[in-house]
């Protein structure tokens, strides 16, 4: 998607108009979002289960970390990165970017995974559902 942005940005006019940018913001936004993904792949490493969510068990389901806020630190933290990276460009491609990865992870990569996660834990997982969020 980054590619593609920025593919759009050089080749049509339009698209290289900058209408908001601030790097503090970038910056802020990029080390959030990479801190909680880092956060969450660590908490995964440490509960000694499985990051690849196409794994046919997981091990265990991971309650702990930024999974007490989030039930998908890792999809938050990317959308949150992408978002930082928009701000630095400031471009509609880039702006465009954190939307369409929103979409994707919300509508087709976390359900499945969530469809997963509940034949696998059942009603451990159910509680965990009524609990936490899945974004924030």
């Amino acid at each position: 998607m980054l590619l593609a942005a920025y593919t759009m940005q050089r080749g049509f006019a339009w698209a290289g108009i900058v209408y908001f940018s601030s790097l503090p913001l970038a910056i802020v936004l990029a080390a959030i979002g990479i801190g909680l993904a880092v956060w969450g792949r660590l908490t995964f490493a440490a509960a000694g289960t499985e990051i690849i969510p196409a794994s046919a068990t997981n091990k265990k389901l991971v309650t702990i970390g930024p999974f007490r806020f989030t039930r998908n630190p890792m999809y938050l933290g990317l959308s949150t990165l992408s978002l930082g990276i928009a701000f630095y460009a400031g471009t509609l491609p880039f702006f465009a970017i954190p939307i369409l990865l929103f979409v994707l992870c919300n509508f087709v990569f976390i359900p499945f995974e969530e469809a997963k996660m509940q034949r696998q834990f059942n009603d451990q997982y159910t509680e965990y559902l009524r609990r936490v969020r899945r974004w924030i």
